[in-house]
């Protein structure tokens, strides 16, 4: 699926290309707007930032809005940033609230103030409401376009309902059923309506036991309760149950693809939103950071290095072999963190299992240490035809992966207490930790028994 993707984008960038190298800009035009806005931002995100500018200002001005929300935030912002004030007002129309929420926090705020002034009342207020959570909530990820009905009434007058509204909400497969205060009672599905009688009320038909979503709820708890029920929509409510709007599934699916980015992108310190097309000095600034931070640390594990130099001037062998230890402590550990990282995604590690999962890792840093220092061993006593150095590589083999397997689970449970991603900072600080006790361990015991 995503080869084909790929193949397709491929595709599309060397037919524009073709049609503007002969001259036919209109053509180039018309061929960019039969797509999709999905489409056309896939297409922006796979473009030098030069030409993505070309293909920018081709782009139907109506389209643009849909464009802008479907791109990366960086690359988005760096568009925002050469729009006049008339098209980014002009952008906003006919955007849903969750959409045009998502794209006025990327605005300066004088073009804010200038959108917020451009709606309407009823539009204003909904945006407010949105607006007033953490983009990360449900509430901030909801959509205030429901249509409700009153659990009284008949399926008859619903339907007749149905038919003077110019259409559905995209997504819709229930409507909301509510009191005359908006309290949230229940949901009427769509093919309930079809399947019974008219004459009978939606409250002999409706769903009333239904999850919930409270707007506080933060977006990765709501794509779980997604993926669990199977769920197209659902209904998103304060505390007192007063129906706030709606959380529809592409909302959920964009939620589960940044997560799936930010788990893969953070172990090498990016973030979801870095532009592989961006320029190359904010590019380098971003990764500077990072790369700054594994320097200090390789500079901690060289100190610890510096304060055997004795040993290794006196026995070249562990010289050769000491990166062995280290390295193999920290695949280990980042076998373990990565999967206990996973685990407290999907919500699988809790207080009740913690002590579990520790002992069963490091039982698993044990097996793994004993069998592959026994390897290690037999290789270096081959090799160096000393058996005093199996020992002791072998045993600070098993150090390490021990230590490994217990900071793969302990450093990503504190980082979490702590308010920490460990999904960017776990991986450079159990780095750290494996390649300081590794080459500690087996310098230390190098020291102690083969001087």
């Amino acid at each position: 699926m995503e080869q084909d993707r790929s193949q397709k984008t491929e595709d599309q960038i060397l037919a524009l290309a073709d049609a503007m190298k002969s001259g036919t800009i209109q053509h180039a035009r018309v061929m960019l707007n039969e797509l999709n806005p999905a489409e056309i931002a896939h297409l922006l995100e796979s473009l030098p930032h030069t030409e993505r500018n070309i293909i920018w200002e081709l782009v139907d001005p109506d389209k643009e809005g849909e464009v802008l929300i479907q791109l990366g935030e960086e690359l988005r912002s760096t568009l925002i940033r050469d729009m006049s004030l008339n098209d980014l007002v002009s952008a906003t129309e006919g955007m849903d609230v969750d959409d045009l929420a998502d794209y006025i926090q990327a605005l300066p705020g004088h073009v804010t103030t200038q959108v917020l002034t451009s709606l309407d009342t009823q539009h204003r207020e909904r945006l407010e409401a949105v607006l007033s959570y953490p983009e990360d909530s449900a509430g901030g990820l909801m959509n205030t376009d429901t249509v409700t009905v009153r659990s009284g009434v008949t399926l008859d007058v619903v339907l007749r309902y149905m038919r003077m509204m110019e259409q559905l909400p995209p997504n819709t497969d229930s409507l909301f059923v509510t009191t005359r205060d908006n309290l949230f009672v229940g949901m009427l599905p769509l093919s309930s309506i079809l399947t019974n009688d008219t004459e009978r009320t939606v409250a002999e038909v409706m769903n009333r036991d239904i999850e919930v979503i409270k707007a506080s709820m933060e977006d990765d708890e709501v794509a779980k309760i997604f993926e669990t029920h199977d769920l197209i929509s659902a209904p998103v409510v304060d505390e007192n149950m007063k129906l706030l709007g709606r959380i529809t599934v592409d909302d959920v699916v964009d939620v589960i693809r940044d997560e799936a980015e930010h788990s893969v992108l953070g172990m090498a310190g990016l973030t979801e939103e870095e532009d592989l097309f961006a320029p190359a000095i904010p590019s380098a600034r971003r990764r500077a950071v990072w790369l700054g931070i594994n320097l200090i640390t390789a500079f901690m594990a060289s100190w610890v290095v510096s304060n055997f130099e004795v040993t290794l001037e006196k026995i070249v062998t562990i010289a050769v072999l000491m990166n062995v230890v280290a390295s193999m402590g920290g695949i280990a550990g980042s076998q373990t963190l990565t999967l206990v990282i996973r685990g407290m995604a999907l919500g699988q590690v809790s207080r009740s299992n913690r002590s579990w999962l520790v002992n069963k890792e490091i039982i698993v840093g044990l097996l793994n240490g004993i069998v592959w220092a026994l390897v290690i061993a037999v290789i270096a006593v081959l090799w160096f035809d000393d058996i005093h150095v199996g020992y002791v590589i072998a045993a600070a083999t098993i150090i390490n992966l021990f230590v490994a397997a217990f900071s793969g689970v302990t450093i990503p449970i504190i980082m979490h207490k702590l308010k920490i991603d460990p999904a960017i900072a776990g991986n450079v600080v159990l780095t750290t930790i494996t390649d300081i006790v590794g080459l500690f361990s087996f310098l230390g015991l190098a020291t102690l028994f083969l001087l």
